[in-house]
């Protein structure tokens, strides 16, 4: 879909269709892609519905996601939502920010090892520990 200018030409610039992304926390484990989006569809189209699963053993981790089309009907969604028992537990929803890396825990693999590697414990004595 284009603009049109107020001559009624066309622009080169497109037009963005309007989609918020949801995110549902404290879903029941029982809940799979296809119940979530059934659950939310009665706010507007839906594009994605999706689950967060554990990625070894396959189990849902209680949380997931909703794409709606219509950034109102995403609004409404959220405030009609938020909070409503959804097969025992109670729903958090709110649109889904992006994740900044700076939040993300940082992962050590256990080299807290003081940083000496190599031969000799990694002193810098060269050689066979001679100096």
């Amino acid at each position: 879909m284009y603009s049109m200018n107020l001559n009624g030409i066309h622009n080169n610039v497109r037009m963005e269709e309007f989609k918020m992304k949801l995110y549902v926390g404290n879903l029941p484990f029982s809940v799979d892609d296809s119940k979530l989006k059934e659950a939310f569809s009665s706010f507007g189209s839906v594009e994605e519905a999706s689950v967060i699963k554990d990625k070894f053993s396959g189990r849902s981790k209680g949380f997931g996601f909703v794409t709606i089309k219509d950034d109102e009907a995403a609004k409404k969604a959220i405030s009609e939502m938020n909070g409503k028992n959804f097969e025992g537990r109670e729903m958090k929803v709110s649109e889904s920010k992006p994740r900044d890396e700076s939040e993300r825990p940082r992962r050590s693999f256990g080299s807290d090892r003081g940083n000496y590697g190599g031969f000799n414990g990694g002193r810098r004595s060269g050689g066979f520990g001679r100096r």
